[in-house]
């Protein structure tokens, strides 16, 4: 434990740039999720093609092998990329393939009277994905996204791989100046399992608050009709 406490600066320091690798990298997943999800509902082959092939590549390969290519092999063809950079690009693209099946299976079980609906409104594919489909999709993908994002937090670990001096990456050199091997990885075991849980907790809010607000706008809406039909 003295080593634990002697060395416990590092060990935030490792705790900071893992939950900043995790935040970016969640975010690129996000965007790479919406963008390949819808991309591969498209009705134009020249979008739905390249998405499915880049899902597919990422959904295929490791997640190692993809971090090494993106900071190893990348120098080879001219193209040098920073430690950070290169984790978080293959976090973010490996699970945002993941995610994009999320975010298409989400679209595709909403009923197809929606969608005939808003094409006799007159909506664009665009507008009725934004204002429309997406917006009633989002409580089907919050369980699994929510899973994804826990298990991008735990892929952070892989970081160090690339030299990145994340949490993993501090402990193996705390383990290799002080010999410790239980108690340091034990710490940092519960480290990455309160930051899990937290995750799960954030999901797990967010489903009450959308199933509230859908509530709410149901509620509103049966007054509404009330209101326009009149006493009896």
């Amino acid at each position: 434990m003295s080593a634990i406490i002697d060395y416990a600066p590092l060990l935030w320091q490792g705790l900071l740039t893992t939950i900043m690798v995790a935040i970016l990298g969640g975010g690129l997943c996000l965007v790479v999720a919406f963008a390949a999800g819808t991309a591969r509902l498209s009705s134009h082959r020249i979008v739905r093609w390249p998405a499915a092939v880049f899902v597919e590549t990422f959904r295929g390969t490791s997640l190692i092998v993809q971090m090494f290519w993106f900071f190893y092999a990348l120098p080879f063809f001219g193209i040098q990329l920073h430690p950070l950079t290169a984790a978080v690009l293959a976090l973010g693209l490996n699970e945002g393939a993941y995610a994009a099946e999320v975010v298409r299976g989400a679209i595709s079980s909403r009923p197809r009277g929606q969608t005939e609906a808003c094409i006799a409104l007159g909506m664009t594919p665009a507008l009725r994905l934004r204002r429309i489909i997406i917006p009633q999709s989002i409580p089907a993908m919050l369980p699994p996204l929510g899973n994804v994002m826990v298990d991008l937090l735990k892929n952070t670990s892989l970081v160090s791989l690339v030299t990145v001096a994340d949490l993993t990456f501090r402990a193996q050199m705390i383990r290799s100046t002080t010999g410790e091997t239980t108690a340091i990885f034990l710490t940092i075991l519960v480290m990455y399992f309160v930051l899990s849980s937290l995750l799960a907790l954030l999901t797990a809010w967010l489903e009450r608050r959308f199933a509230l607000d859908r509530k709410a706008k149901s509620i509103k809406e049966n007054v509404r009709e009330l209101t326009k039909v009149g006493p009896l």
